[in-house]
């Protein structure tokens, strides 16, 4: 049996036009497996993300992972880091949308890509961070890599300023890179 010659560009043309769309996806595809800071642009873009298994952990994004959702400000991203750091989970999409004043419908388009993971702060397998900005010295001794000595340096130092970052810390300390290795992982500076 023949084909009709329309039916044969139809068929064509449904090629091409599959060819091109594939052509399209595929950098994005591949810039999404491989930029963990690309920030989705729009819905068709996370629903590609959550088909290529990417996920955010709610309960342990950073201001970066925040940031990747579309319609997310950097002052939105650090109030949720700032509630997650102070010990607040969020169990569901309705406790996010309350965190952030917003609507639930609004963080919808999202949800694809969102994974709600329960974390047992009181767990001896977590390790207990400390505030630099505005621990005492008896709770910077606590950290397993952190003296007497230290600790009144880092409350010394910081009478001159905050701490900015990490790398602040390392260098008004001048610590050596091994301690601030070690100590990066008990801090949080914010």
């Amino acid at each position: 049996m023949k084909r009709s010659p329309w039916k044969t560009a139809l068929n064509r043309l449904g090629h091409q036009l599959k060819s091109t769309v594939n052509a399209q996806v595929q950098p994005l595809r591949s810039r999404l497996l491989n930029d963990p800071y690309y920030r989705f642009q729009n819905l068709d873009e996370v629903k590609l993300a959550a088909e290529l298994g990417i996920s955010i952990d709610v309960n342990q994004a950073t201001t970066d992972d925040w940031l990747r959702l579309p319609g997310i400000s950097i002052h939105q991203a650090r109030s949720l880091v700032s509630l997650q750091q102070s010990g607040v989970q969020f169990h569901s999409l309705e406790d996010l949308a309350a965190a952030l004043s917003l609507p639930v419908q609004r963080l919808q388009m999202v949800s694809p890509i969102l994974k709600f993971c329960y974390y047992d702060r009181q767990s001896p397998c977590v390790i207990q961070t400390v505030p630099i900005n505005t621990a005492s010295v008896e709770q910077l001794t606590r950290i397993p890599v952190v003296d007497l000595f230290l600790a009144r340096a880092i409350v010394e130092q910081r009478q001159q300023g905050r701490f900015q970052n990490i790398a602040d810390l390392q260098q008004r300390l001048d610590l050596s890179t091994e301690m601030i290795s070690a100590l990066m992982h008990y801090v949080t500076v914010g």
